[in-house]
């Protein structure tokens, strides 16, 4: 199952209930990246082999883009609107149990 990297804009308290759930997560606060730019959040996201996940639609949408027109992998990349922890947790849950990792990568979901 896909390992998850946070943004920063994500609620720590996604993460939480993701782990009890048995996801692997990483948020931005746990690898000592508040404050990084997005294209060093989703370059380390990119070698620590995670989905990164965000609100950030702009962003990471023109991000992906680039990372296309190089040819540069990515694990994925969900863009997910703001909802409550438990409801992204839910729609998150039930996108990992449909898709493989190798669904995800290079590609942009949004939840």
């Amino acid at each position: 199952m896909a390992r998850l990297f946070l943004d920063e804009d994500v609620s720590v308290q996604l993460a939480a209930i993701l782990r009890a759930r048995g996801i692997s997560v990483l948020t931005t606060r746990d690898a000592d990246r508040l404050g990084s730019s997005d294209e060093q959040q989703l370059a380390f996201a990119v070698v620590s082999n995670c989905t990164f996940v965000t609100h950030n639609r702009a962003d990471f949408v023109a991000l992906a883009q680039q990372y296309f027109q190089h040819n540069k992998p990515h694990d994925g990349i969900i863009i997910a609107t703001r909802r409550r922890p438990s409801e992204l947790a839910t729609r998150i849950l039930k996108l990992l149990h449909k898709l493989r990792d190798t669904d995800l990568r290079n590609q942009i979901i949004y939840i």
